[in-house]
């Protein structure tokens, strides 16, 4: 640089806010964006010029342009030229290049007004010749008073369908205001009349914006454009997509980059898509406005693109760090033998007293959601009962994407809603939340099927069309209740767990809540083990299956449903402790009968009450008190009475009452309404049988295993996930087409 700075260089300067020394040059705040760090750089070029860089992106026409300059103001006007540009020197043009500025700008138009975005204005900005841009649509109007650029969208048909219009060439220090649609307008992609040809080569460039499409079309490149980051609409724009073997997408270095990754991981589309990333250059205009000759350009964007990463090799590169990382946050605890009871006993010094196999089926529960049929479960009592808060504190052990919480819904939600439940899952606080028929059969096709298919009816241009909407899963549902039962389709898919309502349980929660001083509990390695567990296994082989299958009642029907659901249960607890279970051949976890046995403990007399071959204890209690009370009276026994023998307030002993009197124990001999039940006794009470086998009667198969130390493969090493720039082996043609 010279040791006098140039006439050009000083008056740029000076338009120029915190301009400091640095380097060969400048640096100073960009006037394009809301700078706080000095991002623009700043220097005098071989030939005299002003050569202008911001380091986050912005284009170096939209820099001049919110100076009130042209680009011809970077460049001294040489004396006999009159006032033409310097010739283009091959060197001086490629040393710029490597820095990412624009070496030499075209022909300067006329400064842009102080607010406004004119064809001119914009062809100079982005370095694209002007009757290229009145070829693909884009034409001057006038908007707001002001002058506006018209940029129509088109439909695979070739018709005008979107129109946005561009008021400004950069954003404004208030924030981004450059661009508005047409009233009336729905957002689209850009460019779908290239659908066609872009389908028959196979092959798409998926850029963030209009003006990288422009900048794409001008060079031959097969390109869609999303108008903004959040834009993309699944079921819009993914059947566009139908038939494209690569979709390369840009991934720009800001937020908007972040969004389209978000996206980008529900959309159906993720296993066709290569990551692209431009090095230095935020976007496409910044890469030709360095690059603006054809050749040079189309061979930068080509290394780009075979650098690329595809989407599935990052994501289980990614899954693959996350798990290794999660594993040194929990490896401790999954090599504990009864994770269970260390859950427990974790709540115990939470303050969460009590229900301790209610927690810990709604943690087996929540942990199953893994599984290809997760297991569902309906926790029921009376109102304050604790059903709830016992729920949510069990959930509080589990990330955020391990379940999805909802206290109502709409008849139709499950439909509609954009929230992945695959391998997630569904929580409702209070079953009548689940309001009507609809939303009730919804849910059971999830359970059973484990998928949502559901067509209905919209309206479009050309009228009503079917609508298939599709909501994957496998999910499981965990469901709070005042009810006695829940739809009876329903109630055969759930495990049906009671709170308890004794008085001594009521006591203990007083205790707990007159503690005044909190206990501060760490849940980062229960979170972490949860983690880990997501991308570790979750095959499960059960060798003593076929002998407890054996064992089992053969009698009760329902025992099909429930059979697969203790299964599950093995399976589950299984994986939980896979940390200390031996492999076969084939990397399945080997569940042993120490598993079954803590299930049996759990579930054994549900299972026996939900066949009706046994009772459960609080319906033998009350059906005792009845007894001993009509004994006593000679008669029927009013319900008040039996609240007091029970020690229970009148709601609770009156829920008891019904449950008895629905399985044919109690009659009430009160038929007018209103008036308070008179109870007698009504058919015996069964024997109590034994569903599930004792842990004895299996071992005769097998014995139960003893955990083994460090039996559990760790995290591996990534396999064999591809380094950017080396992932490619395909041709070129292979990455991308261009038009002739």
């Amino acid at each position: 640089m010279s040791a006098t700075p140039s006439r050009e260089l000083t008056a740029f300067l000076a338009r120029l806010d915190n301009v400091r020394r640095g380097g060969s040059g400048f640096t100073a705040r960009c006037p394009a964006h809301d700078d706080h760090d000095n991002s623009l750089g700043v220097r005098l070029g071989d030939q005299g010029q002003v050569l202008v860089h911001c380091f986050t992106g912005c284009e170096t026409g939209a820099v001049v342009a919110a100076l009130g300059l042209t680009m011809g103001d970077l460049f001294p006007k040489a004396a006999g030229r009159g006032g033409r540009y310097p010739s283009r020197n091959a060197a001086t043009v490629q040393h710029h290049r490597t820095r990412g500025e624009n070496p030499m700008p075209a022909q300067p138009q006329p400064t842009p007004p102080a607010s406004g975005c004119t064809l001119a204005a914009y062809a100079e900005a982005k370095q694209l010749p002007q009757d290229f841009l009145q070829s693909i649509g884009l034409s001057n109007i006038s908007h707001g008073g002001s002058p506006a650029l018209r940029i129509p969208y088109t439909t695979p048909e070739g018709d005008t369908g979107p129109v946005r219009i561009r008021k400004a060439l950069a954003k404004s220090p208030s924030g981004d205001n450059r661009f508005a649609w047409k009233v009336g307008t729905k957002p689209t992609l850009y460019g779908l009349d290239r659908v066609k040809a872009i389908k028959e080569k196979r092959r798409v460039l998926l850029v963030e914006g209009e003006s990288d499409c422009h900048t794409a079309w001008y060079h031959g490149v097969y390109a869609l454009g999303l108008p903004g980051a959040n834009n993309w609409r699944e079921e819009r724009d993914a059947e566009h997509f139908d038939g494209v073997d690569r979709i390369n997408v840009i991934i720009e270095p800001d937020s908007g980059g972040e969004a389209v990754r978000a996206w980008l991981a529900k959309s159906r589309i993720r296993d066709r898509v290569h990551l692209v990333t431009l090095g230095e250059y935020k976007d496409l205009s910044a890469l030709h406005l360095a690059y603006p000759d054809d050749a040079a350009f189309k061979e930068r964007l080509l290394g780009y693109l075979k650098a690329a990463t595809k989407w599935a090799d990052q994501e289980q590169a990614e899954a693959e760090e996350a798990q290794r990382e999660a594993w040194t946050r929990c490896a401790d605890l999954a090599m504990q033998p009864d994770i269970l009871g260390g859950f427990a006993e974790a709540q115990r010094a939470r303050g969460v007293v009590g229900e301790v196999r209610t927690m810990k089926l709604v943690y087996l529960a929540a942990t199953s959601r893994l599984l290809a049929r997760p297991i569902s479960v309906a926790i029921k009592g009376p109102s304050s009962g604790g059903k709830s808060y016992t729920t949510e504190r069990t959930l509080d052990f589990f990330p955020p994407s391990a379940f999805y919480a909802l206290s109502a819904m709409s008849e139709r939600a499950l439909v509609y809603s954009e929230e992945p439940l695959k391998h997630r899952m569904l929580v409702i606080y209070e079953a009548a939340g689940m309001t009507g028929d609809m939303a009730t059969y919804l849910i059971r096709s999830l359970l059973s099927e484990g998928h949502l298919r559901y067509e209905t009816v919209v309206k479009s241009e050309d009228g009503l069309r079917g609508q298939l909407i599709e909501r994957e899963g496998p999910t499981g549902l965990i469901v709070t209740t005042t009810a006695l039962h829940l739809h009876p389709e329903n109630e055969t898919r759930l495990l049906s767990i009671t709170v308890t309502d004794t008085p001594e349980q009521t006591r203990a929660i007083f205790r707990a809540l007159a503690k005044e001083e909190s206990v501060p509990f760490d849940l980062a390695p229960w979170l972490a083990l949860q983690e880990w567990l997501t991308g570790a296994e979750h095959r499960v082989t059960i060798p003593f299956s076929d002998r407890l299958a054996d064992s089992m009642d053969a009698a009760a029907v329902r025992l099909r449903r429930d059979f697969g659901m203790v299964l599950n249960l093995i399976r589950t607890h299984a994986i939980l402790h896979q940390a200390t279970r031996e492999r076969d051949a084939t990397g399945q976890i080997i569940a042993t009968l120490t598993d079954y046995a803590a299930i049996r403990d759990l579930v054994a007399d549900l299972v026996a009450a939900g066949v009706e071959l046994t009772t459960p204890a609080t319906v033998r209690e009350t059906v005792a008190a009845v007894a001993q009370a009509q004994r006593d009276a000679m008669g029927p026994v009013p319900l008040q009475q039996i609240a007091r023998v029970l020690n229970l307030d009148k709601s609770v002993a009156s829920r008891r009452v019904k449950d008895a009197i629905d399985r044919g124990f109690l009659r009430n001999e009160e038929t007018r309404k209103g008036r308070s039940m008179q109870l007698i006794l009504g058919e015996p009470l069964p024997g109590d049988a034994e569903v599930l086998p004792t842990v004895e009667q299996l071992t005769g198969c097998c014995t139960v295993a003893e955990p083994q130390e460090g039996t559990a493969p760790l995290p591996l090493p990534a396999r064999g996930v591809p380094a950017p720039g080396t992932n490619s082996t395909d041709t070129d043609e292979e990455i991308i087409e261009w038009t002739a």
